[in-house]
């Protein structure tokens, strides 16, 4: 439930972003260069405290607008936020260690535990967690050459979440590039290397999920 509430807000904050940007193009050169040079968060909030004066003209009507949607934007901001909140406490009474893993999110652990609690009947081991998340090895093996593709198939929010946590690791973890490299010395492709490090990491995370906490008194 909170997923989907946040998915719903975040899109309304990104419409709403859009129109923002677009009426501040079409406004009146002195409010854009009054308002030029500020990042997004400071734009939005500058944008709050325009003057509320009824629009009489179009430099007016321009700024009452980017008011406006300022204040939706910040609103909605603000719920996503709230709701990123309930997610993380849903995740961590469910699965506290699962936050601690680096490069796993609310979003992305998220993700992960709709589709195991979405397909309770499909999760009879490790193997089959890493084909319901769609990063089970796939033979395409031809002739002399022997290889391994993508898989396509499965949930794709998960493998999304996986693909998510994977790349994080890439670019913050030494460890994770280290064996990106030794994988790629040795022929495999970058793209393979990459379907590796994903089953790999599910692997590692099937056992967090499915990890029976003890419980509370």
């Amino acid at each position: 439930m909170f997923r989907l509430a946040k998915d719903s807000a975040t899109k309304s904050r990104t419409r709403a972003i859009n129109q923002f940007k677009a009426v501040l193009i079409r406004a009146e050169p002195a409010l854009r260069d009054a308002l030029s040079g500020l990042s997004l968060p400071k734009l939005i909030r500058r944008c709050t405290e325009l003057p509320t004066d009824a629009p009489t003209h179009p430099a007016s009507a321009a700024a009452y607008t980017l008011q406006l949607l300022s204040i939706r934007v910040a609103h909605l901001t603000a719920e996503i936020e709230q709701l990123t909140a309930r997610i993380t406490e849903a995740i961590d009474a469910h699965t506290p260690t699962l936050l601690q893993q680096y490069g796993v999110g609310p979003d992305t652990a998220g993700a992960l535990l709709l589709a195991v609690g979405d397909n309770p009947e499909r999760m009879t081991s490790e193997a089959a967690f890493a084909a319901l998340c769609g990063v089970s090895p796939i033979e395409a093996s031809s002739g002399k050459t022997q290889r391994r593709r993508l898989n396509r198939g499965g949930d794709r929010r998960a493998n999304s979440a996986l693909y998510t946590i994977t790349i994080t690791r890439l670019r913050w973890d030494q460890r994770t590039r280290a064996y990106v490299e030794r994988r790629t010395s040795e022929g495999k492709t970058r793209r393979e290397a990459i379907r590796c490090l994903k089953r790999y990491i599910a692997r590692e995370l099937y056992q967090l999920i499915t990890r029976r906490q003890p419980s509370t008194p």
